[in-house]
């Protein structure tokens, strides 16, 4: 029997509400556990758009229209990242202000998206085969600014929601180059994503391939795994399928079910020797439920459509029964809060990215978004 997600679905709204009232002007960037309290940034970072995605998924139900106001007015202030010279600003961009065009009808939110995916089309670079990171890229300090990374899918989100918005065939060609060329650098041969890389900027010959935010090089970190997965899926969905993406897809979904725990949820990192006593990451598992839920609606064959659809399931149900603070929480917690996620524990991340245990607004998106699927309310081609 299929369950009824209405009651989480009521949770994380309560939270989307606590939060307008928190942040003000600002973008949540990750919370407190313990006390909901937001570390906001002033101008959205990589991570604003979860928050506006989040608006524009609220937008759709019958008290949607205050949402719709609220996001089309946060949406406005993303205008100062259009130019930004990092890869990272595509998921800002297509979460905050292309889910205003698909969802909420937003021609201002339209025209700054695509305003932003035409800035990252002319970034592409044809020696490399790919955007490169950027200088102004979150770790583009860290790994060098023609670098590249898994999570920099999120530049095939934006370019091939752009090309098909704009009818621009230049951006649908940017596109596919850059998913195929960062799919084939990064996906080990049996399912799992490695994070970072290092290109000759003459040859673009691939010079070291390494995760960096994980527990060691070789590992494989959790969401690095759920970002190949993610990017290679909404390729499929957004700009048509594409053997090699969904080939890629459906490695890296199936390395994943095999490897994550029983549970369902993973650790921030696979390998970690700790484990199972060391930090989960509900952000990942996040990622995984809507990515699943999606891939089930392409995968190549009916018994692995059910095997994605019953895992985005049992995810789901894992992350609202264990993770998700109820209403009437015997801690005072806000309701709605999606906690254990782990940003990064390294301590050469980002002092702003320097939290084990936290709610994450990304992680708080996808469980949003993948309870919205899951209880019919979505569906998977329209994000």
């Amino acid at each position: 029997m299929t369950r009824n997600w209405d009651e989480a679905i009521e949770r994380i709204k309560d939270r989307i509400r606590s939060t307008a009232q928190q942040v003000g002007d600002s973008f949540p960037h990750w919370a407190d556990p313990n006390t909901g309290i937001w570390k906001t940034t002033a101008h959205g970072d990589w991570t604003g758009g979860y928050w506006l995605g989040m608006l524009w998924l609220a937008s759709r139900d019958e008290a949607g229209e205050r949402y719709k106001h609220l996001a089309d007015a946060v949406c406005k202030r993303l205008v100062s990242r259009v130019n930004a010279d990092t890869a990272f600003k595509a998921s800002t961009f297509y979460y905050g202000a292309g889910l205003g065009a698909l969802l909420g009808g937003s021609k201002s939110a339209r025209e700054l998206g695509l305003a932003a995916a035409r800035d990252i089309k002319h970034r592409f670079d044809p020696k490399l085969g790919l955007v490169p990171l950027g200088a102004n890229a979150e770790e583009g300090s860290h790994v060098g600014a023609t670098a590249s990374s898994i999570d920099s899918l999120v530049v095939s989100l934006l370019l091939f929601w752009a090309a098909r918005e704009s009818n621009d065939s230049q951006m649908l060609d940017v596109a596919a180059k850059h998913t195929a060329r960062v799919l084939s650098i990064h996906q080990r041969e049996d399912g799992a994503f490695v994070q970072s890389s290092s290109l000759d900027v003459q040859s673009g010959e691939v010079l070291q391939r390494y995760t960096h935010k994980g527990y060691s090089e070789s590992s494989v970190w959790a969401r690095a795994q759920a970002w190949g997965v993610l990017g290679s899926t909404i390729s499929c969905l957004s700009g048509g399928i594409d053997e090699r993406f969904l080939a890629a897809a459906v490695k890296g979904a199936d390395w994943w079910i095999d490897h994550v725990p029983a549970d369902g949820i993973s650790f921030w990192d696979f390998n970690d020797p700790a484990a199972p006593n060391t930090e989960r990451d509900t952000a990942a598992s996040a990622f995984m439920a809507s990515t699943l839920f999606k891939l089930s609606s392409v995968a190549p064959c009916e018994g692995k459509r059910q095997k994605y659809k019953d895992a985005a399931e049992k995810t789901a149900a894992a992350l609202v029964d264990g993770y998700l603070t109820p209403l009437g929480d015997d801690d005072n917690r806000p309701a709605g809060m999606l906690v254990e996620g782990c940003f990064n524990k390294r301590e050469d991340s980002r002092p702003e990215d320097y939290v084990k245990n936290a709610e994450l607004i990304f992680g708080s998106y996808y469980l949003f978004e993948a309870l919205l699927m899951l209880s019919g309310r979505l569906q998977p081609s329209e994000v």
